[in-house]
């Protein structure tokens, strides 16, 4: 699979501490719908999604890697696993805790965040 993600060259990573999040290791890059683009292995993907429906986490079917997914907190968004990104792309990578094990009581202000 291959896809990319236009990106500023200075960003913010999420680390989340929920338990999805926290047991794939995976570090948030939230980008809008149109700054992703698969370019290709479609057919190798597969979606997961619980309790709201919302979230939609995308996995590989051959290796079970998390690269992307559609969060519940940005649904016209993608949220890339900056983890599967060439890091030298980046002048400056910066990463912040986020408590999603708490999610509904911080999750607002992550989203004005985003939002700007």
């Amino acid at each position: 699979m291959r896809f990319e993600v236009d990106a500023p060259t200075r960003v913010t990573l999420l680390e989340c501490n929920c338990s999805v999040c926290r047991i794939v290791g995976f570090l948030h890059l939230i980008v809008p719908l149109d700054r992703f683009r698969l370019l290709a292995g479609a057919e190798m993907l597969t979606t997961y999604t619980f309790n709201t429906g919302t979230a939609q986490h995308t996995f590989c079917k051959r290796c079970g890697v998390k690269p992307f997914y559609v969060p519940r907190s940005h649904p016209n968004g993608k949220s890339v696993n900056a983890r599967c990104l060439d890091r030298s792309e980046f002048e400056e990578v910066s990463i912040e805790p986020f408590d999603g094990a708490n999610w509904e009581r911080n999750v607002a202000e992550i989203q004005g965040r985003l939002a700007n």
